[in-house]
């Protein structure tokens, strides 16, 4: 992350903390048939993500989930299948006030791959068993939960 980018990530918050009671995102877990999940590599953050995003006034936590992965993967979602929601984490390493919910997708399609852009500098396929080297740990602490079937963790 350049230091540009670190300073409007924090303006961001600052703003947010005045304009918000508490912030909630969304992060997906999409894991098509061979057991291979999709990632994103932001262009303002080091390392490979789970999809995800804030949940904006008005929207569901499951829209949110929904937007967010068509704008960063691609992915649509079933609307017959419904994510299932894994986990609720605390997320202090943001702030004291962040909370993440983490849904499962297992009921996709990607009618077009992600094509980078300012936000997206990649999405790409993994194996759960197999995550690039600089997957953030909060992602691969998350997605062993998933694989292994664990309780999730209270923290992000």
């Amino acid at each position: 992350m350049t230091r540009r980018q670190a300073l409007l990530m924090r303006g961001a918050h600052l703003v947010w903390r005045f304009t918000r009671g508490m912030t909630l995102g969304v992060r997906g877990a999409a894991i098509d048939p061979e057991n291979r999940v999709c990632l994103v590599r932001h262009t303002y953050m080091a390392g490979w993500h789970l999809p995800g995003g804030g949940v904006e006034p008005g929207e569901t936590a499951l829209d949110a989930m929904a937007r967010e992965f068509r704008e960063e993967t691609g992915i649509v979602l079933d609307a017959s299948a419904t994510p299932a929601l894994h986990g609720f984490y605390f997320n202090n390493r943001s702030s004291q006030r962040d909370h993440v919910a983490l849904y499962v997708a297992r009921t996709f399609t990607l009618p077009v791959p992600k094509r980078p852009d300012r936000e997206i500098a990649e999405a790409a396929f993994f194996p759960l068993d197999a995550l690039p080297p600089d997957a953030t740990p909060a992602t691969r602490a998350r997605l062993i939960e998933i694989r292994d079937g664990t309780p999730p963790a209270a923290t992000w």
